[in-house]
């Protein structure tokens, strides 16, 4: 990296910090003026009946894929991710960006940038971090800690296979999402979710347990596939109307009829149906806002044709 390079790149960190804490301050303001920032459920279920949309749309940002015109630009991921959230956001309930997408590309803190443009653009829309996270407890409270008070995240999926006592710390913060995995969408999630435990397979042990014993802060939910309806049935029959995670449809191939018809709650909501790499690369040109826009709308329309 050249020296003007990495000026740059400090130039972009400092404004990306100094944005993200404005937000936070703002945030920090409203609650000690008496306002009562609403909980993850709750704001959830205020998108899903104000946008019309089970939609969240993913960003996976790969800047071999970008438009040329992003090419060597420090702030690359931030723009190309804002540009997609200010065009998907009027068919949209949610937002899942996924962090190893950038960390790999040492981009935290255009992460950080891009949460805080969600919450100040869009604040209705909740942001789900996609960190999958799951290590014992004291480990586990730096790892909420990140999701929650450094990136300011409204959710996080967490990995269960430690125990309850690895989601302890994320439940401890009461406002917030624990979206934890429980059928999920590749194929080697068999290997271990379908391991018979006490005559049922482990992800229903798993999706009981979070019904029945986890929830403590009345905010979690369960990540299913799509490309499983009948499981999303099954989970949905033991869960009641807790929400539903649901990737892999568009690029994973996942049937958006099953998947709806398995999943919704009575409300025809209860559900944030996950596409990514079909949204935000639907287009490689310098229009693709615009086709993500024209992708966000066509699947959340599809998503509406079943509930």
């Amino acid at each position: 990296m050249t020296r003007a390079r990495r000026a740059q790149v400090r130039r972009f960190a400092a404004k990306a910090v100094s944005e993200a804490g404005k937000i936070r301050a703002s945030s920090a303001h409203q609650t000690r003026a008496g306002f009562t920032m609403s909980s993850f459920i709750q704001t959830l279920h205020l998108a899903w009946q104000n946008t019309n949309s089970l939609l969240c749309v993913g960003l996976d940002p790969e800047p071999a894929k970008f438009p040329g015109a992003l090419a060597n630009r420090s702030d690359a991921i931030f723009d190309f991710c804002r540009k997609i959230v200010d065009a998907t956001a009027p068919f949209a309930c949610a937002f899942k960006p996924q962090i190893a997408y950038f960390s790999a590309h040492r981009a935290e803190d255009q992460l950080e940038q891009l949460i805080a443009h969600i919450h100040l653009k869009h604040p209705g829309l909740p942001v789900i971090l996609d960190a999958k996270r799951g290590d014992i407890g004291s480990t586990a409270e730096q790892y909420a800690r990140e999701a929650f008070d450094r990136y300011r995240a409204d959710a996080v999926t967490v990995n269960p296979y430690m125990g309850f006592d690895s989601l302890e710390p994320y439940l401890e913060h009461k406002d917030k999402g624990v979206i934890v995995l429980c059928r999920t969408s590749n194929p080697g999630g068999s290997d271990l979710q379908f391991l018979d435990v006490g005559g049922r397979p482990l992800y229903q042990t798993v999706a009981r347990r979070a019904a029945q014993q986890w929830n403590t802060s009345g905010q979690m939910g369960l990540v299913v596939g799509a490309t499983f309806p009948n499981e999303i049935e099954v989970v949905r029959s033991l869960v009641g109307d807790m929400p539903l995670l649901i990737p892999g449809i568009g690029a994973q191939g996942g049937d958006v009829e099953a998947t709806v018809r398995a999943g919704r709650t009575a409300a025809g909501t209860g559900m944030l149906i996950n596409s990514s790499r079909a949204i935000i690369y639907a287009g490689n040109g310098d229009d693709y806002a615009d086709a993500a826009a024209r992708a966000a709308e066509k699947t959340r329309d599809g998503i509406n044709a079943y509930r």
